[in-house]
């Protein structure tokens, strides 16, 4: 019996939470055993940060992407997406990247194909007036659009008018603690380096609440050309706190600091479905976050399994950590239950109604 074909298409896979959820649901589709799995990597960028199985075929442009040619490559990058689609002939097409949807569905205009969309960031963000006006125009085109949050869901309605929105949250794999890692006081944040983190009024907050033997530590890199790391150190240096607050950088291994950790504190404006807080919960971490837009409030519920915050209220966000600080039996009761109520995004759970919400149309 021959295998069913899909095909997921991406700009990246380096370290970051949307090139996390694909290498999770290719390895998930592979290992169902009754499906051929492609992966069309198609981005300026085309290094591998998260491990993908050895099973599936993984699709690469020969050629380089040079700015200086941006225009000429941008058209070849194109044609080489449709080129490659066509050859893999799939049964369904799964992309993913809110400033690549688009380019996704002008590349494979036309093709017999379905295409299904999803955009990983906040919802109602702006992409810009450009962008904007090309989702408006393509969106509505494609098979599927799969959303993260109900409130996602409500806002691509009203924006997209499309009859097939899905809501699917983000697989979030179980992390067991580990003998040999010791919890420490630690504080511990993960995200990149950019400014709707808000790494620097983290930093700030946990300075003012000065409470001795506990460390702040983050883990992330620079992104968007922001060069947030630099202004960081800064207010590190000012404050003499360089062994009170770590900047740890780019980690393979995160899970180590989920475990070494007892608090994680999220201050993000801007998630579309953060997956470090759902690791965060599955290591048993009490996490306090802002109840931004989309994404935290379909995963915490306040003073049950977390803490959520209304969103940039840093006083009240300082208050509230500082009590975590101090209650270790809080900690405890939020920690455990966040551990328990996470396991309802198990990659299974997850990767089955993916499997649905593709295929089930074909079925019909």
């Amino acid at each position: 019996m021959s295998k069913r074909k899909i095909c997921f298409v991406i700009p990246s896979m380096q370290a970051g939470g949307m090139e996390r959820v694909m290498s999770e649901l290719t390895s998930y589709f592979v290992g169902r055993g009754d499906i051929q799995v492609h992966i069309v990597l198609y981005g300026i960028t085309r290094e591998i940060f998260y491990p993908l199985n050895g099973d599936m075929v993984v699709h690469k442009p020969q050629f380089k992407f040079i700015n200086n040619y941006r225009f000429f490559l941008t058209l070849r990058t194109m044609a080489y997406l449709r080129s490659e689609i066509k050859k893999i002939t799939p049964e369904v097409i799964l992309s993913f990247g809110e400033y690549w949807n688009s380019f996704v569905l002008i590349s494979l205009k036309w093709l017999p194909f379905p295409v299904y969309i999803s955009d990983r960031c906040q919802p109602d963000k702006t992409l810009g007036r450009f962008h904007d006006w090309l989702r408006k125009r393509l969106y509505p085109g494609a098979s599927g659009i799969i959303v993260q949050t109900k409130k996602a869901a409500d806002i691509y309605q009203a924006q997209f008018r499309h009859g097939n929105i899905t809501i699917i949250g983000n697989p979030i794999r179980a992390i067991n603690e580990k003998p040999e890692v010791q919890k420490e006081n630690i504080v511990l944040t993960v995200g990149r380096l950019i400014q709707t983190k808000h790494h620097d009024k983290l930093i700030k907050l946990f300075l003012r609440i000065s409470n001795p033997g506990w460390k702040l530590v983050i883990v992330g890199y620079d992104h968007l050309k922001q060069n947030v790391s630099e202004s960081l150190y800064k207010i590190i240096r000012e404050n003499q706190a360089e062994e009170k607050v770590v900047l740890a950088g780019k980690q393979s291994d995160v899970e180590y600091y989920y475990l070494r950790s007892r608090i994680f504190a999220f201050t993000s404006s801007s998630e579309g479905f953060p997956n470090v807080i759902g690791e965060a919960m599955a290591a048993g971490l009490p996490v306090i976050a802002f109840d931004c837009v989309a994404g935290p409030s379909e995963m915490i519920e306040d003073d049950k399994n977390g803490i959520l915050i209304p969103l940039n209220d840093y006083k009240t966000f300082e208050e509230k950590l500082t009590l975590l600080m101090n209650d270790a039996l809080l900690r405890s009761r939020l920690g455990e239950q966040a551990r328990s109520d996470i396991r309802q995004y198990s990659i299974e759970t997850i990767g089955e109604r993916y499997a649905d919400a593709l295929f089930s149309k074909l079925s019909d």
